[in-house]
């Protein structure tokens, strides 16, 4: 994750830059097809679409769960990012020094199958501390049935 020019405050637009930058430069990111939807005050959202790819059961064209835990791990990533922004005061040279996270610990409740043609992933940190920030996740379909929801904490080394 190179952030753009971090001569002022990130703005929800730099910070937008700085998620789709870092999408585009993982492979698995990529591949998943994530798209950043929005940014709202500390919240990260994001949209993935059914592909035939990440069906988990083929008799009901469910949504495997390994997509589901891999995208709110992503999402939950990108909102630790925008926690770490927020406690630096929003200054993107708080987090040029090491601006990647790590996951540490994750948990997935699944609720529902992941029926649907569409879905969303949104996360926000629930704690934001000097090395460790902890994030809720949701993920839902287009019909805005949650599917499932997560908490993960993140390492920022």
């Amino acid at each position: 994750m190179n952030p753009p020019d971090p001569s002022g405050d990130a703005t929800p637009e730099t910070i937008a830059e700085i998620i789709d930058r870092a999408m585009d430069s993982v492979p698995f990111g990529r591949w998943l097809g994530l798209h950043l939807t929005g940014i709202e005050g500390d919240r990260v959202l994001m949209h993935l679409s059914m592909r035939d790819e990440f069906v988990g059961n083929p008799a009901r064209n469910i949504l495997h769960g390994g997509v589901i835990s891999a995208v709110l791990d992503t999402v939950g990533g990108f909102a630790a990012f925008l926690g770490v922004l927020t406690r630096g005061g929003g200054d993107t040279k708080a987090v040029q020094a090491s601006p990647w996270l790590s996951t540490i610990d994750m948990r997935t409740d699944y609720l529902r199958p992941g029926i649907g043609n569409a879905f969303t992933a949104e996360a926000f940190p629930l704690r934001v501390g000097n090395r460790l920030v902890v994030i809720r996740t949701e993920f839902r379909n287009d019909a805005c049935d949650l599917i499932a929801v997560g908490t993960g904490t993140y390492v920022v080394p």
